[in-house]
């Protein structure tokens, strides 16, 4: 496997496989109380320039669940909040620690850790790409669902990183991939191309037509961390672009719903197709920690 897991794009089908294989393992195993101490004496660095639930506590659980330790650093613990480059930030730290998990605004900064660290770095999100959700994504998908070929997943809402990561997901996979969003906030221009040219992809500002005969349908907040202030625009722009009871009625009937969270009811989502689907959007919450604590092994282990 690649050293980083920095974007999906990165990644071969048959390392999103076995990667989803070994979350299975170590899912498996921790409910079934069987212990795989497999990151014993290795530790964590974990810097957060954006809060999360999700994130922090899966990977420290992850962490100490393989028998290492994890280390929560917000961008005020650290000089890279102060100034100082992420480029010396990556070396000092590479002296440290056994791997980075970072949760930040740009890939470039990401990019940059990898570049001039010497350590594995983990994109724990950025506003590009959310590669360990979707990879839990994959996962629950897979556990419900038994397979990918041939299936189709829709996503609704904001072409944003999750966006962008579900496609690449999805494409790699072997799946037929629609999504739908307002005109102007489409996905990456070029991660659409690439889509277009390696699988089955559609992007229309047509609801019902990207859901029609889906096997999931995904979604999202229609502003984002740091999107605070565009939340009274988004909320005339995104009206709409809602999964409720008509849109469930063109997918397959027993199309999954997925949301990475937090959700925002009657918004992104309607509260009755919410609770109707919570079972698989917790499962998929869940498998956060798997699928994570997979990476980590591959990557530190």
């Amino acid at each position: 496997m690649a050293k980083h897991l920095l974007k999906l794009m990165d990644l071969s089908r048959q390392e999103i496989t076995e990667i989803l294989d070994l979350a299975d393992k170590l899912k498996y195993e921790k409910k079934n109380g069987i212990e795989h101490h497999i990151l014993k004496g290795k530790t964590l660095g974990m810097i957060f320039q954006k809060s999360s639930t999700r994130t922090r506590v899966s990977f420290e659980v992850g962490m100490y669940d393989l028998g290492g330790s994890a280390l929560f650093l917000s961008s005020r613990d650290l000089q890279i909040g102060r100034g100082e480059p992420v480029e010396d930030t990556a070396r000092v730290l590479s002296g440290y620690l056994d791997g980075i998990m970072i949760r930040t605004f740009e890939q470039k900064e990401v990019e940059a850790l990898a570049e001039y660290g010497s350590i594995p770095i983990i994109n724990g999100l950025t506003d590009y790409c959310h590669p360990c959700q979707v990879l839990a994504d994959l996962q629950t998908f897979r556990e419900f669902k038994g397979s990918f070929e041939g299936k189709k997943m829709c996503y609704i809402g904001d072409g944003n990183n999750m966006a962008n990561s579900l496609i690449v997901g999805g494409i790699k996979m072997g799946m037929k991939v629609s999504v739908a969003c307002p005109e102007g906030y489409e996905p990456d221009k070029e991660i659409m191309e690439w889509a277009k040219a390696n699988g089955e992809f559609v992007c229309t500002d047509n609801i019902l037509e990207a859901a029609k005969d889906s096997d999931v349908v995904y979604t999202d907040v229609w502003a984002s961390m740091g999107q605070e202030n565009e939340m009274a625009e988004r909320k005339k722009i995104f009206e709409g672009y809602q999964i409720n009871d008509e849109v469930m009625s063109v997918t397959k009937p027993d199309a999954m719903v997925q949301h990475c969270l937090p959700a925002h009811r009657e918004e992104e989502i309607t509260a009755k197709v919410f609770e109707a689907h919570a079972n698989e959007i917790f499962a998929e919450a869940e498998n956060r920690l798997h699928a994570q604590k997979a990476v980590l092994v591959k990557l530190l282990g």
